[in-house]
């Protein structure tokens, strides 16, 4: 079977047979866990073996596990710290916080990888911005030069983890005030504001190579009449054609407010990857779910399969007994133990990142 269009969602710790019916479905690809999903690192570690039995080549496995107030699984888990704070400390070293973004990305994507994770949705690629209620601080930092940089060096971790990486939320969704969770955030700036600041750190992740973006559900009236998502401008045109991104392309939640722009999720997706998009997320919503499987009519595209098939999890490089006995892994908790974890907003146990 090929990797489906659809990434879907789990009700619980375990795969209930009706769940793995569904997962059966040639349209679906991937499930994307949630904190509902996690019990201990020995159930999850169950969980992930059961999904990726159900179907040869396995389903994408995913999760939001950025650090601070975006971790999905924490028990049994090293706290990771928000990106924000790797950017407080690139002020003050440069050097220093990009080898800390390397080990603290190693980190994160290790401690998943060896429970059967394949990849995390991360990192964010965004501006920080105080304003801006949903992103703030899990965006590295204020400059898109210092964002991209130290996305550079977590790109570097994730991969010597055996994780496929995903920048978010394309072409930025850092500067907006809206939360597109409730809301379809607009930003009226030009495509050369957006040029010189926000689109920068995806210029250059692009081209160091990065697995896979996410773009944002924000409408940029004066580049398109419709939410990046479900553009052909932003997806074909300037992310594809101008950035050459050559990876694959996940839409963020359909079901979130800001994606709203047709009235069904079966219109939604239709759209989306008529944009261009590879896999599309719909999450907590089994009905539209149900909708989306019942009448979605799409042939598998190779290309599509190639940049789908990049994004498993490759092997784990951890010492022989498990990470307890890794020396990368112990110093890699101890410096995130230094970084004074402080998670701040909650965005939910349940809501897409």
């Amino acid at each position: 079977m090929v990797l489906g269009p659809l990434m879907i969602d789990l009700h619980g710790p375990v795969l209930a047979p009706e769940e793995r019916e569904i997962l059966m479905h040639p349209l679906v690809g991937g499930v994307i866990l949630f904190s509902r999903n996690y019990e201990s690192r020995e159930q999850l570690a169950a969980l992930t073996a059961a999904i990726h039995a159900v179907r040869s080549p396995g389903l994408l496995i995913a999760v939001d596990h950025e650090g601070g107030r975006v971790q999905r699984f924490r028990a049994e888990f090293t706290e990771l710290p928000a990106l924000h704070r790797l950017g407080e400390e690139y002020a003050r070293d440069p050097d220093a916080a990009c080898g800390l973004a390397t080990e603290l990305a190693w980190l994160m994507a290790v401690e998943l990888r060896t429970v059967g994770v394949d990849f995390s949705f991360a990192p964010v690629l965004d501006l920080y911005n105080g304003h801006s209620r949903v992103i703030n601080d899990r965006a590295f930092h204020a400059e898109p030069e210092a964002v991209a940089r130290l996305a550079q060096a977590y790109l570097r971790g994730m991969h010597a983890a055996g994780m496929a990486a995903v920048g978010k939320h394309f072409p930025g969704h850092g500067t907006v005030v809206a939360d597109s969770h409730h809301e379809l955030p607009v930003d009226r700036r030009s495509f050369y504001d957006l040029t010189m600041r926000d689109l920068l750190p995806f210029r250059m992740l692009a081209a160091a190579g990065i697995d896979a973006f996410m773009p944002a559900h924000i409408l940029f009236p004066e580049i398109d009449a419709v939410p990046v998502g479900y553009s052909k401008i932003w997806l074909e045109q300037i992310l594809r054609r101008n950035l050459e991104f050559q990876g694959a392309i996940f839409s963020d939640d359909l079901s979130m407010s800001g994606a709203m722009i047709a009235p069904t999720a079966l219109e939604r997706a239709r759209l989306a990857l008529a944009a261009g998009c590879d896999m599309c997320l719909v999450c907590n919503d089994r009905p539209a779910v149900e909708a989306v499987l019942g009448g979605l009519k799409l042939g598998p595209s190779p290309l599509t399969q190639v940049r789908l098939m990049r994004m498993h999890g490759r092997a784990v490089p951890v010492a022989a007994g498990g990470l307890e006995h890794d020396a990368r892994w112990r110093n890699a908790v101890a410096l995130a133990a230094r970084l004074d974890v402080e998670p701040a907003l909650d965005l939910g146990d349940d809501a897409p990142a």
